[in-house]
């Protein structure tokens, strides 16, 4: 049986490899390599025959390399059309993906992930292949491909998750500056709306492109407290949310926004405090693993082995 399989692997890989190299001498040679004529003179008489260039006709598929490149692409293409609808959650991924920052739409992400499983599909398949002409096959490495196209999967979803995890950290540790700065424009006598444009476009990082998004929005017509509230449901983060909730009913009720602005920095402050606490807390704790399972073994080990030796020897 092993035999077999590993004959089996063999004989796939000389005929890729056979039919590859035979591929390239073929689309190297002049005859199939050339251009046709007419995609020649094209160029030169377009302006006349075809200003749009709708009937130029395309790659000959007598070529190898377009041939080979037509047919990935609609192979591509018609995978593309069945799967992606199939995985579903747009809604809820153009929200991730806007939590994240990345200027990419729910379909884009959708097919980079499918060609990510397939990719890892792939390389299982290769590893099975590997596995089979070193003579170590067994049954449970069939799987490889459904496992490695299963890792490249969910690792793509995990890679969003910890992008969304990272940018919300980062804009925890802006906010307070953020906020300070905006109370320092407010009492130095500038509006709120050229506070917020002064701050978007002096500051760096994830939470000023927000602002400089909510500029955008206002300058295109959108009112101020609608751009901030967008904002403050895109960003989801409950420092945000909240101290821009605080700020349109101040601005509502007249309150003056610069002691809002201060005292909004000031529990942000402390709440981003409190979080770092926390999770040097849990840092301690995770440093206990290497420190009881790795480190102190290995000093007990050192310790009591030459006591040992020495009653041996004895």
């Amino acid at each position: 049986m092993t035999t077999a399989l590993t004959d089996a692997a063999i004989a796939v890989l000389l005929g890729t490899v056979l039919g590859s190299g035979l591929w390239s001498i073929l689309a190297a040679l002049p005859h199939w390599s050339a251009p046709q004529l007419m995609r020649r003179i094209a160029p030169y008489v377009r302006d006349v025959t075809d200003p749009a260039g709708t009937s130029l006709p395309g790659p000959s598929l007598i070529d190898p390399a377009a041939g080979l490149t037509a047919l990935l692409r609609a192979t591509w293409r018609t995978l593309r059309r069945r799967l992606v609808p199939l995985l579903g959650g747009t809604d809820a991924l153009t929200a991730r993906l806007r939590r994240a920052g990345w200027d990419v739409g729910a379909e884009r992400f959708r097919e980079r992930q499918l060609a990510i499983a397939l990719g890892a599909a792939a390389l299982g398949a290769l590893v099975t292949v590997g596995l089979a002409l070193t003579g170590r096959f067994s049954i449970p490495a069939l799987l490889l491909p459904v496992a490695f196209g299963t890792a490249g999967f969910i690792g793509t979803d995990m890679w969003l998750t910890q992008a969304v995890r990272r940018r919300r950290q980062r804009i925890e540790d802006e906010l307070p500056t953020v906020l300070e700065f905006l109370a320092l424009c407010l009492a130095a006598g500038e509006s709120l709306h050229d506070a917020v444009k002064r701050t978007a476009s002096v500051g760096v990082g994830a939470l000023a492109s927000e602002l400089r998004a909510v500029t955008l929005e206002t300058g295109t017509g959108s009112n101020l407290a609608t751009a901030l509230a967008t904002a403050g449901e895109r960003i989801d983060v409950p420092g945000v949310s909240r101290a821009f909730d605080h700020l349109l009913s101040a601005l509502e009720r007249g309150a003056p926004l610069a002691a809002v602005l201060r005292d909004q920095a000031s529990d942000a402050r402390e709440d981003r405090k409190q979080a770092m606490l926390d999770q040097a807390g849990r840092n301690e704790v995770t440093m206990l693993f290497p420190l009881v399972f790795l480190i102190l073994p290995l000093s007990v080990l050192l310790a009591v082995f030459p006591g040992i030796h020495l009653l041996r020897l004895g």
